[in-house]
């Protein structure tokens, strides 16, 4: 009965070509109200002036916190197997790593 009960809890995710792809993003813009968190991705070009948003979340307080939480947890594992990630002493926040604009 046990596998049953642990059977209905699970999701089913479709991931499509389209999706699986990605989109690369070198700066990540945050911005927040009282009942939502708001990230803007967006790839900045060299010598390209202007840089479009390539996707936008939209999460709750709640969901961002388990984000931030589950970044952290997979950033400290990538670590573990891989070594230091080093920032080149770029101040707090996701800059491009042309030297950018904006930050999250």
């Amino acid at each position: 009965m046990e596998n049953n009960i642990e059977e209905s809890n699970q999701i089913q995710i479709e991931l499509s070509e389209e999706v699986a792809q990605g989109i690369y993003s070198n700066l990540a813009i945050i911005s927040h109200s009282s009942s939502e968190f708001v990230v803007d991705f967006i790839r900045v070009v060299p010598g390209v002036p202007k840089a479009k948003v390539k996707s936008r979340i939209i999460l709750t307080p709640e969901h961002a916190k388990r984000l931030l939480f589950a970044l952290k947890e997979n950033v400290d594992k990538f670590e573990k197997n891989n070594g230091i990630i080093h920032l080149n002493n770029q101040p707090g926040g996701f800059f491009p790593p042309i030297g950018g604009m904006g930050q999250a």
